[in-house]
């Protein structure tokens, strides 16, 4: 039930912060990122590990990752295409500073790890396997 609550909040949070470029966006030289992958037929969820993504849109006000959708569809595509799990669930959450985005990241997979109610399985992606890439938004 926690995941299903969990993955209804991260739908909610894609489908709120997906916007296109606007004149509120601008490039910041670089960005870091880390996925989170689900399902609703199993207790597996992945992780990829923080990674460096330059050239990318953000919000000029609040500094939130402009087109994350396009960032979701990458790597829902490699859990298709190379690890043949179709219809995952996939988050990203992105941040122009490193330490904040660490803060996030533990408390994200603590939450999953520390879970004694419904144990899941949490398995990391290597940066070797997926690497974000980034995404130009200027002509949207």
């Amino acid at each position: 039930m926690k995941l299903l609550k969990h993955l209804t909040l991260a739908i909610a949070m894609m489908a709120f912060g997906s916007s296109n470029v606007s004149a509120q966006d601008v490039k910041v030289p670089q960005a870091y990122m880390f996925g989170f992958v689900a399902s609703f037929n199993d207790s597996t969820v992945y992780f990829t590990n923080i990674q460096k993504v330059d050239n990318v849109w953000v919000t000029k006000k609040k500094k939130m990752l402009a087109g994350r959708n396009h960032y979701s569809y990458q790597l829902r595509e490699f859990f298709a295409q190379k690890r043949q799990q179709p219809n995952r669930t996939c988050v990203v959450v992105a941040n122009v500073d490193r330490k904040k985005l660490e803060k996030k990241y533990i408390k994200m997979k603590n939450k999953y790890l520390a879970n004694s109610k419904k144990p899941y399985d949490v398995r990391s992606i290597a940066e070797t396997d997926f690497k974000f890439e980034a995404v130009d938004m200027s002509n949207e």
